[in-house]
């Protein structure tokens, strides 16, 4: 799994490229965490390049989702993959989250 970040003046946009399991999920929180850390309370997940998402990077995206909704902060999934949009369904989570068909539209919803 590979890990970039860009942080725009009022949100963070996280691409992540690979698998998301659990061997990679701790990373990946981590990454998240320093950026809430930095202040982010807006991030995005582009998850376009993910071919994988198990039941551990669920578990990230959600007390992601509820540490950020605690500070009026919101998570939201760019062109999530087939198999992302896949896997949010199965565990109906695709209405938890906010999805949009592109970085920009999402970016623009901040």
């Amino acid at each position: 799994m590979e890990i970039s970040l860009q942080e725009y003046k009022r949100v963070a946009v996280f691409t992540v490229t690979g698998r998301i399991d659990s061997a990679t999920a701790a990373e990946l929180e981590t990454s998240i965490q320093s950026a809430i850390d930095k202040g982010h309370k807006h991030l995005i997940l582009d998850l376009s390049a993910v071919d994988f998402l198990s039941s551990s990077g669920l578990r990230v995206m959600v007390n992601t989702l509820k540490t950020l909704r605690k500070v009026g902060g919101e998570l939201c999934v760019a062109q999530p993959s087939e198999r992302v949009a896949s896997s949010l369904s199965i565990a109906g989570l695709d209405a938890l989250f906010h999805s949009f068909e592109s970085r920009e539209a999402a970016i623009a919803s901040f």
